[in-house]
C-alpha cells in the first residue's frame, strides 16, 4: 500500500514559475534519461542536444555535481510552422528538459513551459503552436514513469 501511494506521489505534475516537473519512479538515472527521451520522442520530439552537466562540470571546472542532464528537445512540424510565421522564433525553439538528482528525493524531470516562452509574442498562430508543444511535453512527462 505503501509503494502504491509513492507512485502516486511521484506522478503528481509540480507547477513551477517557468515550467513544469515531477518525481521519476525510475532509481538509476541513465534509465531514467533514457525513459525521458523514449517518452518525448513518443510524442513527436527529437533531442537535438544533451548536455551532461555533472560530466561537463567535472571536466572544466573540476567540480564534482550531482547527475543533472539538460535535453533540447524539438517537434521538427511545430518548429517548421513557428518558423513560417516568424523567422527568428527559433531563439526560443528547442524546449528544454531537465532530469536531475534530487537532494534525496529521487530523480526529478523538470520542463520549460511553451506558453510562457512564447508570451513574448502576440500572433494567435504563435500561441496555438506553443499550446501545442506544450501539451505534447505534458503527455511525454505522464509517461516517463
Amino acid at each position: 500500500m505503501i509503494d502504491a501511494a509513492l507512485s502516486e506521489t511521484r506522478k503528481v505534475v509540480h507547477e513551477l514559475p517557468y515550467g513544469f516537473g515531477r518525481l521519476l519512479d525510475q532509481p538509476h538515472f541513465e534509465t531514467a534519461v533514457a525513459t525521458a527521451s523514449t517518452a518525448l520522442e513518443a510524442q513527436g520530439f527529437s533531442i537535438a542536444a544533451k548536455i551532461d552537466l555533472q560530466k561537463t562540470l567535472r571536466a572544466r571546472l573540476q567540480i564534482d555535481f550531482r547527475c543533472y542532464v539538460i535535453l533540447a528537445v524539438c517537434d521538427v512540424a511545430l518548429a517548421e510552422q513557428a518558423l513560417e510565421v516568424d523567422p527568428l522564433i527559433g531563439l526560443l525553439v528547442p524546449s528544454t528538459v531537465v532530469i536531475q538528482e534530487g537532494a534525496g528525493s529521487g530523480l526529478y524531470v523538470a520542463v520549460e513551459a511553451s506558453q510562457q516562452l512564447f508570451q513574448f509574442t502576440d500572433h494567435p498562430r504563435l500561441k496555438s503552436i506553443a499550446l501545442e508543444t506544450e501539451r505534447r511535453l505534458r503527455r511525454a512527462v505522464d509517461g516517463m514513469g
